[in-house]
């Protein structure tokens, strides 16, 4: 008897694992596609709306979803830093995979973000290095800690190299930091920053391996 009671509650044990693991609701996802003008992302409310309306279209309307953005200071707008936009976690996938259970964790090597996990609203892979079209490169505007990068300028790349496309509100001129979601392009490729693009016009974007995709996060 007693050893049946121990089958029982392992079962038990077990379904309660396995329930709370599908109850996971959404937290992080890629943007399935970007708005369609390169860096103009309408700001960082345009690209927090977009995140909000990809993320009804799947029923995770309900949350408040902010995309991992950095925005530099000037034209009235204040410095701010990818990291301090979206809440301070856990994180899961469309799927129900865990991201990164911090802030902190989210910016080490703890994070789960690699090509399998790091997924769109809809569950799916996104393209990256080796597949064609690759679509690698995350708009993020922001260095490897998740902060605008001192001065706004590409770490090396001097005066007229800003990072995030004119706010997220140019289609044409200027540059931003990508990072490689699925941590491919070299010994240091991160998820978050890697390289600063051509331009900042959908054409240049794809033309390096991009598509205008960012990340976004429930930030509640």
């Amino acid at each position: 008897m007693k050893m049946v009671k121990y089958i029982f509650v392992a079962i038990g044990l077990s379904l309660v694992a396995m329930t709370s693991f599908a109850q996971q609701p959404m937290s992080f996802f890629i943007t399935s596609e970007g708005p369609g003008d390169g860096g103009n992302l309408g700001g960082l409310a345009g690209a927090d709306a977009h995140c909000q309306q990809l993320a009804a279209a799947v029923g995770r309307g309900d949350a408040t979803w902010r995309a991992y953005l950095s925005q530099a200071a000037g034209g009235g707008a204040a410095a701010v830093n990818a990291r301090d936009r979206i809440g301070n976690g856990p994180w899961y996938n469309a799927n129900g995979v865990y991201i990164a259970w911090d802030i902190d964790g989210l910016h080490e090597d703890r994070n789960n973000i690699r090509k399998p996990t790091a997924v769109d609203e809809n569950g799916n892979e996104i393209a990256g290095a080796g597949d064609s079209p690759n679509r690698h490169d995350i708009l993020t505007g922001s260095n490897s800690a998740g902060n605008l990068p001192d001065g706004g300028f590409v770490p090396g790349g001097g005066p007229g190299f800003t990072t995030t496309c004119s706010n997220w509100t140019s289609g044409d001129a200027g540059n931003a930091i990508v990072g490689h979601h699925d941590r491919l392009g070299g010994p240091s490729a991160s998820w978050n920053a890697v390289h600063s693009t051509r331009s900042c016009s959908q054409e240049d974007l794809e033309s390096t391996g991009g598509d205008g995709l960012f990340y976004c996060f429930a930030a509640d």
